[in-house]
């Protein structure tokens, strides 16, 4: 055999190796539904950590939050963008890992009442309606029930609670169909309550407000090899300019203005079990309203 046919049989032989371990991981966002949604709102994003990575990414849409569980467990789901809630159910379900998370500027909860309401404490909430936000949101209806469980009030007993839209609870609030409204306390600010100016900026009283939420996350399958999971963990810390700028591109991630990129823990989450306890749901087992 000759060396040239020696050297192109090696060439080959390489080649075929580079190709079997190449690999295309996939991406899903839980809240975002669509292949188009996802290309605009996230492909900004999905450029700055393949230029980040050297990987490369396709997404994967997704029709729930129980489907992207399901597709994480049949590993045709490797890396998902979440909330602090949704991670709680998917890791019971499917033993993923917490990443990269994604710190949100004033993401915290409030109950919040009318000022002329005569309500001063929790404890006056007691047998009245109180209007909370989507069933499983961490900031519009988990945190809420623990802050009010906080102050001594039992938010599954004594009071009477209703799960409706952030606008639609405002409303209620102002024309006293809701004793209170538990809520996300800057996204109140910049869209109801800032773009409502019917009433006088003291019309409302924040009753108590929490400390800052969990961040949300980059999470992965418990099926990705550790070495790209430090891989991808380590490369958007090393470029996390880049990569915040890409997902603040579009006007539907403004929510992450201000954001940083930090590395996180399943312990930092705990907290957020608890409030599943709180309002009634120990087992971490299924997404509540599916």
């Amino acid at each position: 055999m000759s060396l040239k046919t020696m050297m192109f049989g090696t060439a080959l032989a390489v080649l075929g190796a580079t190709a079997a371990t190449a690999e295309t991981w996939s991406i899903a966002v839980t809240d975002v539904e669509g292949l188009e949604r996802l290309q605009a709102e996230w492909g900004p994003f999905k450029a700055a950590l393949e230029a980040a990575t050297g990987e490369t990414f396709d997404f994967f849409p997704v029709s729930s939050r129980t489907a992207s569980a399901e597709a994480l467990r049949g590993e045709t789901i490797d890396f998902v963008i979440t909330g602090p809630a949704e991670y709680i159910i998917i890791n019971t379900l499917t033993k993923a890992t917490p990443l990269i998370g994604f710190g949100r500027p004033d993401y915290r909860c409030a109950i919040v009442v009318r000022a002329d309401a005569g309500i001063d404490s929790m404890d006056d909430l007691k047998g009245k309606k109180v209007a909370f936000g989507d069933i499983g949101s961490t900031s519009n209806m988990l945190c809420p029930m623990q802050l009010m469980a906080d102050y001594g009030v039992d938010p599954v007993n004594d009071i009477d609670k209703v799960h409706t839209a952030s606008n639609i609870a405002h409303e209620a609030l102002k024309a006293g169909d809701v004793a209170a409204i538990g809520i996300n306390e800057g996204s109140w600010i910049s869209s109801a309550r800032s773009k409502d100016t019917s009433v006088p900026y003291g019309y409302f009283k924040v009753l108590a407000r929490s400390g800052d939420l969990p961040n949300d996350m980059l999470l992965a399958g418990a099926h990705v090899p550790a070495a790209v999971q430090a891989l991808v963990r380590d490369s958007i810390i090393a470029n996390k300019a880049q990569i915040i700028a890409g997902i603040t591109q579009h006007e539907e991630n403004d929510k992450y203005i201000g954001m940083d990129l930090v590395t996180i823990e399943d312990a930092a989450y705990d907290i957020v079990r608890s409030m599943y306890t709180t309002a009634g749901y120990p087992q971490f087992d299924k997404f509540l309203g599916e």
